[in-house]
């Protein structure tokens, strides 16, 4: 098993593992950021409180960030070993011309995401969990949560320059999952030609979902707030 895990094949597998738990969570959070456009930050302030205070979340935190930690540990390992080697990141097939150019600069793609991730967690995940936040009632009084929408909802309605900034991130995750997610399927060993056409194609329409969903929040605050 530790031969496996040290071979390159191993590598991939982990890089692509590692990226699958990813996708998962980014599903989660973008069902839940969708809230944001819905009534007056009612339902988004519960379901960030119940994110936040769940303690099944609360293990899969760290689980988590292990996950952050490790793809790009093991994405920026395999990359320099193939500039010396060949330019191949993930298992590559022939696709389209956009999964073509995603497929060659998926190390930049993701060295973007990390600074717009780093940037993300400045404005939201450090003020939510280590700052003051507005507490906010909606039973009398009785109990107060955290008013995480209003810190969303103001940074996207005062700073038009993070709509921009957020607009573009959710580009940039596109064109990552457009080659990611089927190849990360390739690589754990759905690779026959049948398949592999079918994964494209699902990976077309999850990034396109995913890119969508996150860049219309800030065109909402934007245009509509």
């Amino acid at each position: 098993m530790s031969g496996l895990l040290s071979s390159s094949l191993g590598r991939k597998l982990i890089m692509s593992v590692s990226g699958l738990f990813l996708m998962l969570f980014l599903t989660v959070h973008l069902g839940v950021n969708l809230l944001l456009m819905f009534g007056d930050g009612e339902l988004f302030n519960h379901a960030a409180h119940f994110m936040g205070t769940n303690p099944a979340i609360k293990i899969m935190e760290p689980i988590l960030a292990a996950g952050f930690i490790i793809h790009i540990i093991y994405a920026s390992f395999i990359t320099i070993k193939n500039q010396k080697a060949r330019p191949v990141k993930y298992a590559v097939t022939k696709g389209n011309e956009l999964t073509s150019w995603s497929s060659k600069n998926m190390y930049i793609l993701g060295a973007m995401l990390l600074i717009f991730m780093v940037i993300h967690m400045a404005n939201f995940f450090w003020k939510i969990k280590f700052g003051e936040m507005a507490q906010i009632s909606y039973d009398n009084g009785l109990t107060y949560i955290d008013d995480t929408y209003s810190l969303v909802a103001g940074l996207f309605i005062n700073y038009w320059m993070y709509d921009v900034l957020y607009i573009i991130g959710g580009i940039l995750l596109g064109l990552h999952l457009s080659h990611g997610f089927w190849s990360a399927f390739q690589t754990i060993g759905w690779n026959g030609n049948v398949w592999i056409k079918r994964l494209e194609m699902i990976a077309k329409v999850f990034a396109v979902i995913v890119a969508t969903g996150f860049s219309i929040i800030p065109l909402f605050f934007l245009f509509f707030k």
